[in-house]
Parts: structure tokens; C-alpha cells; sequence
């Protein structure tokens, strides 16, 4: 359950706490200027993954590129979440309004909190992600944002498992908006954009 960790407290507390979930071989705090665009006045909990791949973290193991370790995959989720309660008594932030920031690795395992834990987040905005797992029953998300942001050329992540993971957390009640870039990868559909859970 323990995480190296960086939380910064925000200036409002009507704003949510941004979980913000690196990408590979990355770090806590990658996903701080992304932060700042998206809500400059939340609490930020920047969070490491504590699974190691030739050295550099990532939040659960693969078996090969693109091929989830999913036993793992479901527990460091489990762990994850255990995390985010220990934080919010931590740092006494409120644990229904967390909203999580993921690139790649770290929003794939965002999602997966949303597969498997229907409390888990109020949010996520989910950049590069993957399908976390086929074949298991969603729980109810009725009306939770998800922002994703895909590239049509990306290698790694194509426009099918973007549109797979959407239709999913669709057809479970979240309230979806897929952008597809033609770059690989880009945070600017993010600038400007506040789902319900930010405004």
C-alpha cells in the first residue's frame, strides 16, 4: 500500500484533489504543469508506481509490451485505492472528490479503479489509455466525467482501445468525451477543458 508520494494543498476547497498517475519510467511528479492546467486550485497527490521494469516505475507489471500482468494489474488497483483512503485521512482531504490525471500506465491503472472500484474517483481525465481488462462487469458510473485523449497514429494505444475503453465506461453510465489527436500524444485537449467535477 505505500506509494512514494508528493501532495501539494490547493487554495479551494471546492475543488477536487487531482490523483495524478505517471506513465512509464516516470515519476510523481511529471504530471504537476498538467495540473496546473486543469485545476490550479486543487490539492495535487502525485503518486509513483511501485513496480519496477528495467528500472523504471510503472504502476503493474506486463508480460510483455501491451499484455497486462492482470492478476497484478487488479491487485497494485486494490493497493492503489487503499492508498488514496490512507492519504485522505493523511492529509484530510475529501476521498469522494478525488479526480484522477493519468498518462499512459498511470491511466490505465486509473481506469481500472474505475472498473473495479464505482467510488473510487469522481472523476478521471485518462491520456493514452488502454482497455484495463475484457470480460468484467463494470459497476454503476452513472454520471462520472471521463475525458480521454488519444492519438490516431499512436503505436502503442490505437484508436480501437480508446474507443473500446468508451464504450465501456459508457455502457456502465460514465459521462465520456474522446478526443483522438492526430499526434501522439498531447495535453492540450485538456487546456480549457472542466468536466462537471470542476466546475
Amino acid at each position: 500500500m505505500e506509494h512514494t508520494h508528493i501532495y501539494r494543498q490547493g487554495t479551494s476547497s471546492e475543488a477536487p484533489t487531482l490523483l495524478l498517475l505517471h506513465g512509464t519510467g516516470g515519476n510523481e511528479e511529471d504530471l504537476l504543469p498538467l495540473a496546473e492546467m486543469i485545476s490550479p486550485a486543487s490539492n495535487v497527490l502525485g503518486v509513483r508506481g511501485n513496480v519496477l521494469e528495467n528500472g523504471m516505475p510503472r504502476f503493474f507489471r506486463r508480460l510483455a509490451e501491451g499484455v497486462f500482468d492482470v492478476e497484478d494489474l487488479v491487485k497494485r488497483t486494490q493497493d492503489l485505492n487503499e492508498f488514496l483512503n490512507w492519504a485522505a485521512a493523511e492529509y484530510g482531504f475529501d476521498r469522494s472528490r478525488i479526480v484522477a490525471v493519468g498518462y499512459s500506465n498511470g491511466a490505465n491503472i486509473a481506469a481500472s479503479l474505475l472498473f473495479h472500484e464505482g467510488d473510487a474517483l469522481q472523476g478521471a481525465v485518462l491520456h493514452h489509455p488502454m482497455v484495463p481488462l475484457r470480460d468484467k462487469a463494470l459497476p454503476d458510473l452513472t454520471g462520472v466525467p471521463v475525458f480521454i485523449a488519444a492519438g490516431r497514429r499512436d503505436p502503442m494505444c490505437t484508436p480501437q482501445e480508446s474507443e473500446d475503453l468508451n464504450a465501456l465506461l459508457s455502457e456502465a453510465g460514465a459521462d465520456v468525451k474522446l478526443h483522438v489527436g492526430e499526434r501522439r500524444a498531447s495535453a492540450q485537449p485538456c487546456r480549457g477543458w472542466h468536466g462537471s467535477f470542476l466546475v
